[in-house]
């Protein structure tokens, strides 16, 4: 890992950036002395980070599943500072409950924010870093964009469509001098799961819901600023990667996944290659 030697003074585009991860991006930013055009649905914590840094920190109001909302933002972004170097999608929202239980309007609503938000800012902002010839888009996706868990069905296919998409996004735009990224967080306390959807619980699924509550009681998610730390490394480095994992845990758990799969493959291999 090197670090980039263009790693000053950049402006950066956040979403969801008035709490919890997004706000420890922007403060992380502001604090390495960059600029920052900060959009979320509610800008008051953002009002008042920018009375703290009036000239380096310019706060929008932003709905991402609005798509022509999302052009028009990312247009008064590039022109509050004259350019924009680091894009960050953190804008996002968790829907916990069982593929079962899941009503249509709260399976779009996830798809909508998660995976639609996404491409939306994605498409707005391409065309200003294919100008400049280069900047960092950085999609904010979950330990459920890498791995399902039960009652995770809906929130890791909206991730695991955001991941899908940026795979071949990062092939199309690397010779306009462009990186892509994706972050993989684990836990943070960013209450994110206290503000999530929760469709009705089903009564087939209520066992599950129990157990899953026992085991995940004493679970203690970890700091915003620590991610912040970590996306700061990424964005300073010359060679950033495809993906990123972030936490011990969520580590652990990629590779055991990984692994696994590896292994169910190969015990498979025979059929694969018979099939063609």
């Amino acid at each position: 890992m090197t670090r980039s030697t263009a790693a000053v003074d950049r402006v950066w585009f956040i979403t969801g950036a008035s709490s919890g991860l997004g706000l420890a991006f922007t403060r992380a930013a502001l604090d390495a002395g960059d600029r920052v055009v900060g959009a979320a649905r509610q800008t008051e914590t953002l009002a008042a980070l920018a009375a703290e840094h009036p000239d380096r920190l310019v706060a929008l109001p932003l709905d991402v599943t609005d798509r022509a909302a999302v052009f028009a933002a990312v247009q008064q972004a590039a022109a509050a500072f004259g350019r924009l170097d680091v894009v960050v999608n953190n804008a996002g929202i968790m829907g916990i409950g069982a593929v079962e239980e899941f009503t249509e309007a709260d399976a779009r609503a996830l798809l909508e924010t998660n995976f639609f938000g996404a491409l939306w800012v994605t498409q707005a902002v391409l065309p200003h870093l294919r100008r400049q010839s280069g900047g960092r888009l950085v999609q904010i996706s979950s330990v459920g964009g890498v791995i399902g868990f039960a009652t995770s069905g809906l929130y890791s296919a909206s991730k695991w469509a955001l991941e899908g998409m940026t795979e071949a996004l990062a092939q199309e735009v690397a010779p306009f001098g462009i990186k892509v990224s994706i972050v993989e967080p684990g836990g943070y306390a960013t209450g994110l799961y206290t503000a999530m959807r929760t469709p009705p619980a089903h009564e087939a699924y209520v066992p599950l819901h129990s157990a899953l509550a026992e085991m995940w009681q004493d679970a203690e998610d970890a700091d915003p600023a620590d991610a912040a730390r970590a996306l700061l490394t990424l964005v300073d480095s010359d060679e950033p990667p495809l993906r990123l994992i972030l936490g011990g845990a969520m580590y652990d758990v990629a590779q055991e996944s990984a692994e696994q799969r590896k292994e169910v493959w190969a015990s498979w291999e025979g059929v694969s290659r018979a099939a063609g």
